[in-house]
Order: C-alpha cells, then sequence, then structure tokens
C-alpha cells in the first residue's frame, strides 16, 4: 500500500505512543488477570525452548572441545605424576617386605607368642543428648551386642575413649576429651610416662609427667603400661604446647566428626600374675612352698629381714609397729 510522505511521517510519530499505550495496557491485564499473562508466557516459553536449545548447543560443544584439548594438555605431565608416585609406593612396597620378613625372623628365632586378637563391635556414632558426661557418643550396635563396661573404642585413627554404659542397642562412650577422663599415656621421643586428662575441650592436657624429662613438641603419644584393660601401644596423638609449660595432645581420632566406631574387647582380658612360693598376700597369710613343712606365722613387725623395724606384705614396706 503505497502513502504519502506526509502519512508515513504521521504514522512513524504514531508508533512510539502506539507501543507505550500497548505496553500499559498488557501491564494492567497483568494485574486484572494474572492467571492468563502467565499462562500466555509459560506457552511462549514452551515454543521458543527448542530455539533455545539450538542457540545454546554449539556453546556446550565448543566449551566441551576447550576441556578436552586442556585435557589433553595436561595428560603428559599428569603420566609423569603418576609415574613418579607408583615408583615410590614400589619402592616402599621392597621395605615393607623387607621389614616384615625381618620382622618374622626376629620373631622366630624369639619364639614370639602373639597376643590373641581381641572381638570387637562396630557401630554408628549419634550425638548423646543425655547422660552426665559433656564430652560422650551413643554408639549403635544392634541387640545382641558383646560389649562390656570398660571397652576401648577407636575410630579410623586412633583411641577416642572407653565404654562406661551398656544398653540393649547402644553402648555410650566416655571420650577422651571428657573432663571425667584420665588416662595413662607413654611418650615415644623423650621416653616419659603421663596422664592424659580430659577438660571438655579439643585437646586434652598432659599432666604428672616429670619435670626433668617433659614432653618434646611433635613427639608420639600411645597408650602406656596396661592398667584396667587399657592395652600399651594404642595411637593416641601428638604433643602440641599451646604456650610454655602448658603441653596439650592434638588426637589421631577425628573427635569433632566421628562416624564409624570400633569397640575392642580389651578389659575383659586381665593380666593374672603367677604365683610366688612364700609370699605374703594382702590377707597376711603366706602361701606355703609346696613341699615345704608349714612354719609358724611370724609376728607381724617381724617380717622379712630388716626384723621389727619393718615388714614386707605384697611387695610393700609397713611402718614400725611396737609388739608391746
Amino acid at each position: 500500500m503505497w502513502l504519502s510522505i506526509q502519512a508515513r511521517q504521521a504514522l512513524g510519530k504514531l508508533v512510539l505512543p502506539a507501543l507505550f499505550v500497548l505496553a500499559v495496557g498488557f501491564v494492567m491485564l497483568g494485574f486484572a488477570r494474572r492467571g492468563w499473562i502467565d499462562q500466555a508466557r509459560m506457552t511462549v516459553a514452551d515454543v521458543l525452548a527448542p530455539a533455545y536449545g539450538l542457540l545454546v548447543l554449539p556453546g556446550e560443544h565448543v566449551r566441551a572441545a576447550l576441556t578436552d584439548l586442556r585435557g589433553a594438555a595436561d595428560l603428559s605431565s599428569e603420566n609423569a605424576r603418576l609415574r613418579r608416585e607408583n615408583d615410590g609406593l614400589r619402592r616402599w612396597y621392597d621395605v615393607a617386605v623387607a621389614l616384615a620378613n625381618e620382622n618374622a625372623q626376629l620373631k622366630a628365632a624369639l619364639n614370639w607368642i602373639p597376643d590373641d586378637a581381641p572381638a570387637f563391635v562396630t557401630g554408628h556414632a549419634i550425638r548423646d543428648a543425655g547422660g552426665v558426661y559433656a564430652r560422650a557418643i551413643l554408639l549403635q550396635v544392634g541387640p545382641g551386642h558383646q560389649g562390656h563396661v570398660g571397652d576401648v573404642a577407636l575410630d579410623a585413627g586412633g583411641l577416642i575413649g572407653r565404654v562406661t554404659e551398656i544398653g540393649g542397642r547402644t553402648l555410650r562412650i566416655l571420650l577422651i576429651t571428657d573432663e571425667a577422663s584420665r588416662i595413662p599415656v607413654a611418650l615415644s621421643s623423650s621416653h616419659g610416662s603421663a596422664i592424659m586428662a580430659g577438660d571438655n575441650s579439643a585437646l586434652p592436657r598432659l599432666i604428672f609427667f616429670p619435670q626433668d624429662n617433659p614432653p618434646l613438641e611433635g613427639e608420639r603419644v600411645t597408650t602406656g603400661a596396661q592398667n584396667g584393660g587399657l592395652p600399651q601401644g594404642l595411637p593416641v596423638g601428638r604433643v602440641h604446647y599451646r604456650h610454655a609449660g602448658d603441653p596439650v595432645v592434638v588426637p589421631d581420632g577425628d573427635l569433632g566428626h566421628l562416624d564409624i566406631v570400633r569397640v575392642f574387647e580389651y578389659a575383659t582380658r586381665p593380666v593374672t600374675e603367677p604365683e610366688a612360693p612364700g609370699r605374703v598376700p594382702a590377707g597376711g597369710t603366706t602361701r606355703p612352698t609346696p613341699g615345704a613343712p608349714a612354719a609358724a606365722p611370724a609376728p607381724f613387725g617381724a617380717i622379712g629381714p630388716a626384723g621389727p623395724r619393718s615388714g614386707l606384705l605384697d611387695g610393700r614396706y609397713l611402718p614400725q609397729r611396737s609388739l608391746g
């Protein structure tokens, strides 16, 4: 349709006001009939979705190609790193095999009798919402478990605590960071001993160590000599000084994020001392030597070579007493 120049100029001037009025009309219609506008918008989006996909597809292909190129460029360096790690693992494997063979030979020469493997039960750790302890967890082990009070609890890193209460399906474990926890420990480098005491913080303290042989920064901490069912040599952590004169233990166990925990039955395997001929027990009765004539009981103050001044009762010297 051919229009005159004047008519085309008039229409050109009317386009902007007409679009403005149309936009205002759509806005008012959206307030009045919001459901219609939303449905129309979704219909348009559904119609244009394939077109949007076609527009994005080349970009995705280009991005994938660039990723493959970068991977190919890094492949040689990755292969070199893996070869170095493989060589290192092979060397450590050879060292481990040699040490295992040497250990087996030494044990055979010493006629070494290994301890029996303790029984254990495994469960999931959950937060302890009750109880009298500030730092404790509940371990879900299911019915029919074989847990005992005093059993030792470890995670993948090391010692985390001991069992204090037993339920039908759960065990309560007192963590080593609780203020009620006191565990004898051994120090690997200084060859000293101490007591690891919890204080409800994340790092239990070391107390009662020799003043002339203090713990060393970074040395390994393990459980000390067997006492009350706690075996010797279990990994506990490392020594760290928060400040001078205040050594603490950084636990190997992940006490803040416990999940899988194993409880070992060490507490039911006490060490029984052998019978010693002639030993005076705590009750005061002498154990006679087999085949020897029974001797008359000695006066209390005359036990031992020191005469009436002292007596030896089950390995302990007694104070002097008057016999009247």
